[in-house]
């Protein structure tokens, strides 16, 4: 069965940030689990930086978004 690229461009922007916060803080979700332990973590500075560059990256590669009026 042929793999389908998602083209819901919501459903793709949270499927690159899922994939950034896993590379930079190695987290498993970023859905709330209403769990403090799994729901709040200590995150380095740089970490932040680093996720927030690559996020933006990512933006600019995808170009400015549609507006609707």
């Amino acid at each position: 069965m042929a793999h389908r690229k998602n083209t819901d461009p919501t459903a793709q922007r949270d499927a690159q940030l899922l994939e950034i916060a896993q590379r930079q803080f190695h987290l498993e979700t970023l859905e709330t689990r209403n769990w403090d332990r799994l729901d709040f973590h200590d995150v380095a500075v740089w970490a932040i930086r680093a996720a927030l560059e690559e996020a933006f990256e990512a933006g600019c590669r995808t170009g400015p978004a549609e507006t609707h009026p």
